[in-house]
């Protein structure tokens, strides 16, 4: 499916094509090859798809826990790499393919498209720039809903080898990409996972965690694929200066003790918004705008040499927040990170 938005992406931006498509289902590769605008060669041979003429980046959008073997092909073929979240499901793995980059001398794009949302980045903007005062609480919530249906639907779903998780690792690992990159870093997690809504899967589809950052703040993650019908997904930010708050992609709360005249125009557009491009209850419900910009900065610091916003390193941190989550609740204690 994810390919599906990936494809969609490339359409969308002048300086780039889908030229081939690697699918071990002849089938899956043929809806590919009609969606790319001017459709592309279809491969089920992975190391013809890398030989293919005129292939500079390649977008891995397998199974969570079967990224790093494509990805590594990819690096070790010189092309440039773009991962789907999560990048993998272990720091282990992720610094795998990091270190594989490295060596080959190519970049690496971990898919986080939340961060170029533009209610996202105006938060980012305010933080940055002090109109908070003091951070003190950092939550974001992702209570979402997911059928039986979706889990039995594909083998990998819901298994700790290919899944690395459940709602935390597939759904809400968005949202905790967010909150650190909003935030900063974290120094520990306490948390609490359970599975209470489905059947025949090993991992969790609720799951809560207390944070403390590493600037002193608090925070809370909480993910769910067991809210019915699914809700927006929510970050909120408070300081000793200001509250915001964002759902899905519209700001619904901008308030701060020292009023700007940006603050009046984007409190003027918070009433009557209605979210859209969510994913709550369905997984197709999501558009590739994020995708499509994501590409185009990635593309941006190819040609110019510059960092992207999104790099392996980056993608990494998500990942090892969730391990940490995992590891407080199997441990029920406190978790501190880096994790050793």
């Amino acid at each position: 499916m994810i390919a599906e938005f990936h494809t969609k992406a490339i359409n969308d931006l002048p300086n780039a094509r889908v030229v081939a498509a690697f699918s071990r289902s002849a089938t899956n590769g043929e809806k590919i090859r009609q969606i790319a605008d001017g459709g592309c060669e279809i491969h089920t041979d992975y190391t013809q798809f890398l030989a293919q003429p005129g292939l500079d980046i390649v977008c891995i959008c397998t199974p969570s826990g079967a990224h790093l073997e494509p990805a590594m092909a990819a690096a070790q073929a010189g092309k440039h790499v773009v991962v789907e979240k999560p990048l993998e499901i272990t720091v282990e793995r992720c610094d795998a393919i990091i270190e594989a980059c490295e060596r080959a001398g190519v970049r690496l794009c971990s898919i986080f498209p939340s961060r170029f949302s533009p209610a996202n980045i105006q938060l980012k903007n305010a933080i940055d720039s002090g109109r908070f005062g003091k951070l003190t609480l950092g939550d974001t919530y992702v209570k979402w809903w997911r059928t039986q249906d979706y889990y039995d639907s594909g083998g990998w779903r819901g298994t700790w080898a290919l899944d690395g998780g459940g709602a935390l690792m597939n759904q809400a690992i968005h949202n905790v990409d967010l909150i650190t990159w909003l935030m900063g870093d974290v120094a520990e997690i306490t948390a609490l996972t359970a599975t209470l809504a489905h059947d025949r899967i090993e991992v969790e589809d609720t799951a809560v965690a207390a944070l403390r950052f590493r600037n002193g703040a608090l925070g809370m993650i909480e993910a769910a694929t067991s809210a019915y019908p699914g809700l927006l997904k929510r970050t909120e930010i408070h300081g000793s200066d200001g509250s915001a708050r964002v759902e899905q992609d519209d700001i619904t709360l901008w308030s701060f003790r020292t009023e700007s005249d940006t603050d009046k125009a984007i409190a003027a557009g918070i009433l009557g918004r209605s979210a859209s491009n969510s994913g709550a209850s369905d997984p197709r419900g999501i558009n590739h705008a994020g995708h499509r910009d994501q590409l185009a900065d990635f593309l941006a610091a190819i040609e110019t040499g510059a960092a992207a916003r999104v790099d392996g390193r980056e993608g990494r941190k998500a990942v090892e927040i969730i391990r940490a989550i995992y590891e407080s609740a199997k441990l029920r204690r406190t978790v501190e990170l880096p994790l050793s």
